[in-house]
């Protein structure tokens, strides 16, 4: 994978570029293939791709329309349509929701990411929050000059994506591929800290407590099949029990996200490390997962 600095091209709710310091830190210096589901704006894995640390790479979520983003921005036809479509929106209440109502499935490809590129750029505090059929619900967000195109970054993003797997598909099904000089960098909707901080609907379907079990079951399963995993997750009940046997260390990061002002601020992430030679003695983490079949 050839080196180029680049940023990600979303500013995803969540995203990890604050925190990139101490991920790539514990994920190996050289890595046959990385994977990262739960991509959202995978400022892990652009971190890794500049630093030049992984021969392969593939990138999921069970979002399409992210997917989407990357598979344009990947695309060397359509991510010069991409960047044209993006110059010609303007930061505008009227622009935003004209834009917002449009149904994806009736555009192409460059025009689905520009939209959804445009809406996250513009919306309130770069969510990405969809209602239970899936459809788009962040209202116009406040901002003083927001930078709808940066072509440089997306030409930028191009560069390392050209040879990068990009999958629509669940964590369990799209890492059983991984295997010993793999990594997977686990990043999924965190388990909320109170009921103000209940945020889990990046995809139509929530993410809960059975598939923080399964997460778990899985990231253990990797382990001991010899790949390096990390994951990231909100310090709880629910995580501290599931990974208590990992020994997490806490990391302090900005908590912008609150439907409560005075609940935002700096609290404590859970950073989970499992090192193939270090796994844990507890048998309740060697269950082998479940294979799920995939829903189409």
């Amino acid at each position: 994978m050839m080196k180029a600095q680049v940023r990600p091209v979303l500013k995803w709710a969540g995203g990890k570029s604050r925190s990139v310091p101490h991920i790539s830190g514990v994920l190996p210096q050289s890595i046959e293939t990385y994977f990262e589901p739960f991509v959202g704006g995978a400022a892990v894995f652009f971190a890794l791709a500049s630093q030049g640390r992984f021969k392969n790479a593939v990138l999921s979520d069970k979002n399409k329309a992210l997917i989407d983003v990357y598979r344009a921005v990947k695309n060397a036809r359509v991510v010069q349509d991409l960047i044209r479509i993006l110059q010609g929106y303007r930061y505008d209440r009227d622009e935003y929701y004209r834009v917002r109502a449009i149904d994806p499935q009736t555009l192409e490809l460059a025009e689905r990411a520009a939209r959804v590129i445009f809406l996250n750029k513009t919306g309130y505090n770069g969510l990405y929050r969809v209602n239970s059929r899936g459809q788009f619900n962040v209202p116009f967000g406040r901002h003083r000059s927001p930078t709808i195109c940066d072509a440089d970054n997306l030409r930028a993003a191009h560069t390392v994506l050209k040879k990068v797997s990009l999958e629509v598909s669940d964590f369990e099904e799209v890492t059983a591929s991984a295997k010993p000089g793999d990594a997977v960098y686990f990043d999924p909707p965190y388990d909320p800290v109170s009921k103000t901080s209940n945020f889990t609907s990046y995809y139509k379907e929530e993410f809960g407590p059975d598939e923080h079990e399964r997460l778990a079951k899985t990231f253990s399963h990797l382990v001991q099949n010899g790949v390096h995993a990390v994951l990231s997750n909100s310090s709880t009940e629910l995580t501290n029990g599931l990974f208590s046997s990992w020994k997490p260390t806490r990391i302090p990061v900005s908590r912008p996200i609150n439907s409560k002002a005075d609940a935002r601020g700096a609290i404590d992430e859970l950073l989970v490390v499992g090192r193939p030679s270090a796994k844990p003695r507890s048998a309740a983490r060697s269950v082998k997962p479940t294979r799920r079949v995939r829903r189409g």
